[in-house]
């Protein structure tokens, strides 16, 4: 048996709020929508992960996503233009990320972080 893909839920009861925020901050595309369940990504081949941890790293909450991207300063600008509120950051940690924690409008925390080295 190999694992193929990985996909995290998110419950809400406001699926459009939580749709302007990955597809119009983040730039996702919406792959398949149910209705019930929308599903929000790319076509590009990414590394099947899943991650554990007691804390979130430098002393913060543990986020429930992580989104890795190409440009934190870009990503960062988008979401205060959305005027969602940044819970951390942004700020460079010591194992070579840059990142910031914002909450989508589920009230997920999620991880915006750009790798540095």
């Amino acid at each position: 048996m190999k694992v193929k893909r990985i996909v995290a839920n998110i419950e809400t009861a406001d699926p459009g709020a939580v749709a302007r925020f990955y597809a119009d901050v983040l730039g996702l595309d919406l792959l398949m929508d149910h209705g019930w369940i929308a599903t929000y990504g790319n076509d590009g081949t990414m590394p099947l992960q899943v991650s554990f941890a007691s804390e979130g790293g430098s002393g913060t909450p543990v986020p429930g996503l992580s989104v890795e991207v190409d440009d934190v300063e870009a990503a960062y600008r988008a979401v205060l233009a959305g005027n969602y509120a940044v819970e951390y950051g942004p700020t460079d940690e010591p194992w070579g990320v840059r990142r910031f924690f914002v909450r989508d409008p589920a009230g997920t925390l999620v991880n915006i972080v750009m790798h540095t080295r």
